[in-house]
């Protein structure tokens, strides 16, 4: 049932996120800003300027919209998977699995939504965490009122165009290492038991954020360039700069923060998700 993956998508989404937000506080603070050395130098600014608090900055608002983020992920991706190969979840769990390609196209398809639906829940995010002091936005909701007064209902897009460059193909490889690890840790015939999923999960996790990150960073400066920070055109512009000042090393902050926070959140957000649908679809006795 269609409805079933959105609403596993959901929970398996807020129990992710709670694993991962002070992990990507630091890692969005290191891309946007460059005041800071390095991870732990991050870490120790912010524990001392704004105590244990700064870390779960900007968490309320996800928390909030978590459900609808990730409902979007996995019950598009689900759905449009069930299109592409023609077949129900339960038929590809029996052994018939999607092949690569559809695997892929259903992921960049979930990522296309996704972008569309979630951008400016990023941004909120995005910008809540990237404060240091309350000066500006108060909360999230008061940070959506500024951006409407300030920038109008574009300014709640920005660094759209980054996100959809990141996410769209990205979730393609999200699913795929997913779904080939997952398959490669489970013997035939039998369904795949927890540490397989635990492992798939973590890995497709790694995976896509190794080849996320040049672009996250790219997106999390175009979102702070409204906020106070720096002002950019646009993606080209913001790359131009960002490696012209800094390197091509640039493109990689937060890659080793976004690595060790993808495994366990993910590894948790499939296990949940797979855990959910198991409850949700067995068949009635």
């Amino acid at each position: 049932m269609p409805f079933l993956e959105f609403i596993a998508g959901s929970i398996s989404g807020a129990l992710g996120l709670a694993v991962g937000h002070p992990i990507d506080t630091v890692k969005v603070r290191l891309q946007a800003q460059s005041v800071y050395k390095g991870i732990f130098h991050c870490v120790t600014k912010t524990y001392a300027n704004e105590g244990l608090h700064g870390f779960f900055k900007g968490m309320a608002f996800p928390v909030l919209t978590t459900g609808i983020t990730n409902s979007v992920v996995f019950g598009s991706y689900s759905n449009a998977l069930d299109y592409l190969s023609q077949s129900q979840r339960s038929v590809r769990s029996q052994g018939k699995p999607a092949s690569a390609a559809q695997v892929f196209a259903a992921g960049c398809f979930s990522g296309l939504v996704q972008v569309v639906v979630c951008a400016p829940i990023d941004l909120v995010k995005v910008r809540l965490q990237g404060q240091t002091t309350a000066d500006r936005y108060r909360g999230p909701i008061h940070c959506v009122t500024v951006i409407l007064k300030e920038e109008g209902p574009r300014g709640l897009f920005r660094g759209g165009l980054a996100l959809a460059l990141r996410d769209v193909p990205c979730y393609g490889l999200y699913f795929l290492p997913y779904e080939v690890t997952r398959k490669a840790l489970t013997e035939d015939g039998k369904q795949p038991g927890t540490l397989a999923i635990l492992m798939a999960g973590g890995v497709a996790g790694v995976v896509t954020w190794a080849f996320a990150t040049p672009m996250d960073v790219i997106k999390a400066r175009l979102q702070m360039s409204g906020a106070g920070g720096r002002v950019y055109s646009g993606v080209l512009h913001c790359m131009r700069v960002s490696v012209r000042e800094e390197g091509l090393r640039v493109f990689f902050k937060g890659l080793l923060l976004n690595s060790v926070r993808a495994f366990p959140v993910n590894a948790v957000t499939f296990l949940s998700y797979e855990s959910l649908m198991k409850i949700f679809c067995s068949p009635a006795r």
